[in-house]
């Protein structure tokens, strides 16, 4: 059909795909071997696919086996997708709405997002709970010691030993971020539980809430610009 780019062969992708998923000889059309549970998930990065997230990875966390199909060029002959459906849940996947010459790269970043999900590849189970996107949001600034660093002081709330206000100062650090940063992830923020103090920081930010939705304030102007200036910084992304 012409275009521009060169398109990879069927013939190799099928073999070593047949070869993975116990397909037999991928001319045959021969079923997955018998007694296998399930289908492999195929992952195929693809910016046609859909959007990679933290939701996705803790859903294929889950799975017994992933597979993944690394194209290059101008991508993998479509009949390849069409028959590997018939031997994996076939799942193209794009980290975002940007173009890579190849799926390395994306599959580099995938592998890690779901493997630290495991159990035991991550030291502290708790750190997995605490961190951008576990909860919708993004994560709160962090800290460590020195307590003062070139005139920079870390809050005091966190030296409290408050645990509560701790606790409340780290939700609404999480707030603030996420208005100032990733402001399209409170859209779908379920916000009808929240209590009068984190409604009030929402207040803050230039959002009420609206039948249990975050809506930004038509009068809010700019008042998402105090929400700059943010001297955190962390190791999760």
């Amino acid at each position: 059909g012409g275009g521009a780019g060169m398109v990879m062969k069927p013939e190799p992708w099928a073999q070593a795909l047949a070869a993975v998923a116990g397909a037999g000889d991928a001319n045959d059309g021969a079923e997955a071997t018998e007694g296998k549970s399930a289908k492999p998930v195929l992952i195929v990065p693809s910016p046609a696919g859909e959007r990679f997230n933290q939701a996705l990875a803790y859903e294929l966390a889950e799975e017994d086996q992933l597979v993944f199909a690394c194209g290059r060029y101008e991508g993998i002959d479509e009949r390849v997708i069409e028959w590997a459906e018939e031997h994996f849940t076939v799942r193209p996947m794009s980290l975002g709405d940007y173009v890579l010459n190849g799926g390395e790269v994306a599959v580099l970043a995938m592998v890690e997002a779901i493997g630290r999900l495991l159990p035991g590849v991550v030291g502290n189970p708790d750190s997995l709970v605490e961190e951008s996107h576990s909860d919708g949001l993004l994560e709160y600034p962090v800290y460590t010691k020195p307590s003062s660093w070139r005139d920079r002081d870390v809050p005091a709330v966190l030296l409290s030993g408050n645990h509560g206000k701790i606790a409340q100062w780290r939700r609404h650090e999480q707030y603030r971020r996420t208005a100032e940063r990733r402001p399209d992830l409170l859209e779908t923020f379920d916000a009808g539980k929240l209590p009068r103090a984190d409604r009030t920081a929402f207040a803050d930010l230039g959002y009420d809430v609206v039948d249990g939705h975050l809506r930004v304030r038509r009068d809010a102007g700019n008042s998402n610009d105090a929400t700059k200036g943010d001297t955190g910084t962390s190791a999760s992304a």
